[in-house]
């Protein structure tokens, strides 16, 4: 019987950039705007000329540097009290 893979299994954004089938390909044009916009925010110099998968790592990167990319947490409400 064959086991059912979750979703995060199957998803490819979790996908390491190293197995993408297109890694090599140049990044687009969304990855070098948000690259130079995160890089800009590091005191970084930006490279033009990367792959989508290393585009993709140095996001992964800088978005760690920056705290930016992240889903702050939300703070719980309390518990409504039903009358």
């Amino acid at each position: 019987m064959a086991t059912k893979k979750s979703s995060l299994q199957r998803s490819n954004s979790i996908k390491d950039p190293d197995d993408w089938l297109t890694g090599d390909e140049e990044m687009t044009d969304a990855q070098e705007s948000y690259l130079e916009t995160l890089a800009e925010q590091a005191h970084e110099p930006v490279k033009h000329d990367l792959t989508k998968a290393e585009a993709s790592k140095a996001i992964d990167r800088l978005q760690a540097e920056t705290g930016r990319g992240r889903k702050a947490r939300r703070a719980r409400r309390p518990a409504r009290r039903r009358a």
